[in-house]
């Protein structure tokens, strides 16, 4: 079974570290600019979390946008991840920011309340997606927001809506649809 023939999500390969390269390139930001995409769901302050960090595309932006006195919870499943975006973090002076956490398959291991959470790209890739999205509304403020999305390549047009349905179910509304290249998604709210 293809991944774009499955009717559920979760479950494809997880990207390896030794494509981490690949995701933090200057052409990936033209196409999927982090300013652009997170502008107006993080403010300075706020403690933010990037699910499946990688070499830290999107996190970077992040600490920034929290400023000083907010914090980046970057939370990946491999070291090698967190090991490059530690590197890179200290070489942008913005390692004081970020809050490195490994994370198990099954669980993120969040101890904090949240006001953010970014999930791009990387739910396809996990074992059992509603357990995730239970995490993460658990530790999210009232006011929190959730930002999901999915590739078109990887996951069909049902398979997102199926996506969409869970997160309903344990208690997530969708405020808007943003426009993304290439992708499916969806900002949420605790309900």
């Amino acid at each position: 079974m293809t991944e774009s023939s499955k009717k559920e999500p979760g479950g494809a390969r997880v990207c390896p570290a030794s494509g981490a390269a690949f995701l933090a390139t200057r052409i990936r930001k033209l196409i999927h600019n982090p300013e652009k995409i997170m502008s107006g769901l993080i403010e300075e302050g706020q403690t933010a979390l990037d699910v499946g960090c990688g070499p830290g595309f999107f996190t970077l932006a992040m600490a920034k946008m929290v400023g000083d006195s907010g914090i980046v919870i970057a939370a990946d499943l491999q070291q090698k991840m967190l090991d490059i975006l530690r590197r890179r973090a200290g070489k942008d002076g913005l390692e004081p920011r970020i809050r490195f956490l490994k994370t198990e398959p099954d669980k993120i291991g969040l101890q904090d309340m949240i006001d953010f959470a970014l999930v791009f790209y990387m739910l396809h890739e996990v074992p059992n997606p509603q357990a995730l999205l239970q995490e993460i509304y658990d530790h999210l403020n009232s006011n929190g927001k959730l930002l999901l999305v999915e590739p078109i390549g990887h996951v069909s047009g049902p398979v997102f809506a199926r996506t969409i349905e869970i997160a309903e179910t344990i208690g997530f509304s969708i405020i808007n649809k943003p426009k993304i290249i290439i992708s499916r998604v969806a900002v949420l709210k605790r309900a």
